[in-house]
């Protein structure tokens, strides 16, 4: 879930730093797409650091006999 929305993050951030020319006088939509770009990117980071920790996980089988 963390990359997917990291993806869209970025995606989002793209349109709003490159393909909008509009220039509202309140927001600098370009700083706001740059800052989803850089926050999408920490999200992709983390995601794949936490899916490579948790496969890395050990299963450990006990017997319930006493042999």
């Amino acid at each position: 879930m963390s990359v997917g929305g990291g993806i869209f993050l970025i995606v989002i951030g793209a349109i709003l730093a490159f393909a909008l020319r509009v220039t509202p006088t309140w927001i600098d939509l370009q700083l706001v797409g740059y800052i989803l770009m850089g926050a999408g990117a920490v999200m992709v980071v983390i995601g794949i650091a936490l899916m490579v920790r948790k496969r890395r996980s050990k299963i450990t089988k006990t017997s319930t006999f006493n042999e």
